[in-house]
């Protein structure tokens, strides 16, 4: 079983920068694959990124290619997203979650899941 907790969520204006950070226990890390997911109100969790147990192969969705980056340090337990150059649409409650998988996981093979962190973006 693994615990994940999100931090770094808040305000920022678009076009601006933030950085979510997870801290991982409960399960060696390093041996799973983990990414972030988000939910706007009033629509369904979507898949944002993913990456692999050993952080040497990512997966984006096409709305956040090329403007945010997944990373995670495996000797610190933690996962990173670096969002950059936001956009209004980017708000929402973003949630940590990992796989049982070594690979870059997609939504639908996340099994365990943090409680979120809202991110707020002003125009």
């Amino acid at each position: 079983q693994v615990q994940l907790v999100e931090s770094g969520g808040g305000l920022v204006q678009a076009g601006g920068s933030l950085r979510l950070s997870c801290a991982a226990s409960g399960r060696t890390f390093g041996t799973y694959g983990m990414g972030w997911s988000r939910q706007a109100p009033g629509k369904e969790r979507e898949f944002v990124a993913s990456i692999d147990a050993c952080g040497g192969a990512t997966r984006y969705s096409d709305f956040v290619k090329g403007r945010f980056f997944i990373s995670r340090d495996n000797a610190k337990n933690s996962l990173y997203l670096q969002m950059n150059t936001r956009k209004p649409e980017d708000a929402g409650v973003y949630y940590c979650a990992s796989s049982s998988g070594l690979y870059p996981p997609r939504l639908g093979e996340f099994v365990s899941w943090g409680q979120g962190t809202q991110v707020t973006v002003s125009s």
